[in-house]
């Protein structure tokens, strides 16, 4: 079974950085393309960024592009997303989520982690 598990959320000022990441257990990822979303209360939820996991090919939101920069470590099966630069608006639930890369949906996804960011 594929767990996927976020950890590193938390309170932080704006101007701040934090570093989420994202273990993930009953699989290799080699065919997988890995990703954050994002949802804030009473918004939909928001592609953040994205990995290729074979060949290490990221994709950002604009909202972060910039601030925010997505990497994996093969040897932990772990991904990760360092904030930095935090504002208000990044205020959100994050959540890990991973799909083969012959799909078109994630179909697996984390609890999630609350990062919120003060002003």
């Amino acid at each position: 079974q594929v767990q996927l598990v976020e950890s590193g959320g938390g309170l932080v000022q704006a101007g701040g950085s934090l570093r989420l990441s994202c273990a993930v257990s009953g699989r290799t990822l080699s065919n997988y393309v890995m990703a954050w979303f994002r949802q804030a209360p009473g918004k939909e939820r928001e592609f953040v960024a994205s990995i290729s996991w074979s060949i290490g090919r990221t994709y950002y939101a604009n909202s972060v592009k910039g601030r925010f920069t997505i990497s994996r470590d093969n040897a932990k099966n772990t991904m990760y997303l360092q904030m930095n630069s935090l504002k208000p608006e990044d205020t959100a639930v994050y959540y890990c989520a991973g799909r083969s890369v012959l799909a078109n949906e994630y179909n697996y996804r984390g609890q999630g982690t609350q990062v919120t960011v003060s002003s």
